[in-house]
């Protein structure tokens, strides 16, 4: 995908994260270089900040870190409720990072690819 910055990047974002399995997580960094914008993970971030006033819903807890850690935890409703989210999709997380991330990740370069 070509480079797409402000609204369109923010909706690129979220369409993405739409397409992110029940049971999977990914990281800012690995959707920025889908979006061919790697080194934009923070912008990614900006618009998962934004993501829960969107329709149709985005799933906002299945993005994390690139290790794997809830660092977007804070702009839920509660410090808590990412991590109940995850682990309603049966996603293991122990101090704020998802326990084998490994396996859990989900590469839209990989998964996504034409």
């Amino acid at each position: 995908m070509q480079k797409v910055y402000g609204d369109d990047f923010f909706e690129q974002v979220y369409q993405v994260v739409r397409l992110v399995p029940k049971g999977r997580v990914t990281s800012y960094g690995a959707i920025a270089a889908y979006l061919g914008a790697k080194g934009s993970s923070r912008l990614v971030g900006y618009a998962m900040n934004a993501a829960h006033a969107q329709k149709p819903k985005v799933p906002a807890h299945r993005v994390v870190n690139r290790n794997g850690q809830l660092t977007g935890k804070h702009h839920f409703a509660t410090p808590s409720q990412m991590q109940e989210l995850l682990e309603k999709e049966k996603v293991k997380v122990e101090n704020d990072r998802v326990v084998d991330f490994a396996k859990r990740f989900w590469d839209p370069m990989k998964e996504l690819a034409l």
